[in-house]
């Protein structure tokens, strides 16, 4: 078995963070490639490629598939490199109103497992419950891989350098040291990170926009934002880019606990939207998958409803999408990843939109992939950051 890798501060030069992050993303987005190929890419030189090429291999993070068999060449064979999804797993949980989303992915973003758990009320008893439960979510889904780190991914506003939930509304939660409450307690590395954050990270990492500006939308009980420019994500102060939840919804007089009538996030939270339905006899109960299943169904009260959140949602964002003008607006949203065609609405309500707004590229996994994006970013973004443990933890 490959040795574990734990993150740790410092230990390598700072000019050998990004050409070593260079090779690794180089092999993520074109691999399998052999090294002449990775030095035409990054435009490294030949001995910084081969140096790095092999401590990522010593690492376990690439490895050499064997190439098809091919009559022979002049000169020395060109032995393709390859991201290793066999050894190493990141570990995450996403922390959301109604329950908690435990995952393990591969190098490629790829799900292996992942296992839902209601929510407790109170930030403390959560944070035991995850401490409690994930030794056994590891035990019954690793299969011998070792741990890269856990991942932390929640609505709101997130400073990830200080591993802080800042404000989460939906939840009722502030000033939550997430990374201090549990690093101790779970044995491993913990990255936290907003969840359309995080999104917006796998969706540069691992999705079909890969370098471009995209603004990404997170419409739950949360409703946020995250917004990339060249591939690098928009940080404002305490990483607070991307808070849109008070942003005016025009028409709507919905009342929001900041004090004010017709914010974002009170007018189409999942909440929100599952109490009019119930307000107007769609569904029994305010559950917002009771009303997307209606609508699946063909139910036309809650088709309209539906639709009518995503024109609300249009109507908000589009002053800030006209500032922006990203190559791609990526929506996570319960109806839309269930009914694709309803993100018809959206496009149509957004002048500059056309065929830019798109779903995100994760799917029914979007929840699973948010809660491990933040510590597969830390390993894209510095992989000399890793030393070796003697196992998986």
């Amino acid at each position: 078995m490959r040795p574990a890798l734990i993150a740790t501060p410092g230990g390598r030069p700072a000019a050998d963070q990004p050409d070593a992050a260079a090779v690794l993303r180089a092999i993520l987005r074109q691999g399998p490639l052999a090294r002449t190929a990775i030095i035409r890419e990054t435009g490294l030189s030949a001995a910084v490629v081969s140096r790095h090429a092999a401590e990522l291999l010593a690492m376990g993070l690439v490895w050499e598939p064997p190439e098809p068999h091919r009559p022979p060449r002049p000169g020395r064979p060109r032995i393709p490199l390859d991201i290793e999804t066999a050894h190493h797993v990141a570990a995450g949980v996403h922390i959301a109103v109604p329950r908690l989303t435990f995952s393990l992915t591969d190098l490629r973003g790829t799900v292996i497992a992942y296992e839902h758990v209601p929510r407790q009320r109170q930030h403390g008893a959560v944070l035991q419950d995850v401490a409690a439960r994930l030794p056994g979510f590891l035990r019954r889904h690793l299969g011998g891989r070792s741990v890269l780190g856990l991942g932390v991914a929640t609505g709101g506003w997130v400073d990830p350098d200080a591993g802080v939930l800042v404000e989460n509304s939906a939840l009722g939660w502030r000033d939550i040291p997430l990374r201090r409450s549990l690093q101790r307690a779970v044995g491993l590395p913990v990255h936290v990170e907003g969840h359309a954050r995080a999104l917006a990270q796998a969706e540069l990492l691992f999705g079909s926009n890969r370098g471009g500006d995209l603004v990404h939308l997170f419409v739950g009980n949360a409703v946020d934002a995250a917004i990339a420019t060249g591939g690098v994500l928009l940080q404002g102060r305490r990483y607070g880019a991307g808070g849109i939840a008070h942003l005016p919804v025009p028409g709507s007089a919905e009342p929001c606990p900041c004090g004010r009538t017709g914010c974002l996030q009170a007018t189409v939270s999942d909440r929100a939207v599952a109490r009019r339905a119930v307000a107007e006899g769609v569904i029994p109960h305010p559950d917002l998958r009771l009303l997307v299943r209606a609508a699946r169904a063909g139910d036309v009260r809650a088709l309209d409803l539906c639709r009518t959140r995503l024109r609300l949602i249009a109507h908000a964002v589009r002053p800030l999408l006209d500032l922006i003008r990203p190559d791609d607006l990526v929506l996570t949203e319960f109806a839309t990843l269930r009914l694709p065609r309803l993100l018809d609405e959206l496009t149509r309500e957004l002048t500059s939109g056309g065929d830019q707004v798109r779903t995100g590229s994760f799917g029914v996994d979007t929840l699973a992939v948010a809660a491990t994006a933040p510590v597969l970013a830390a390993v894209y973004q510095d992989p000399l950051g890793l030393r070796t443990s003697g196992g998986a933890r």
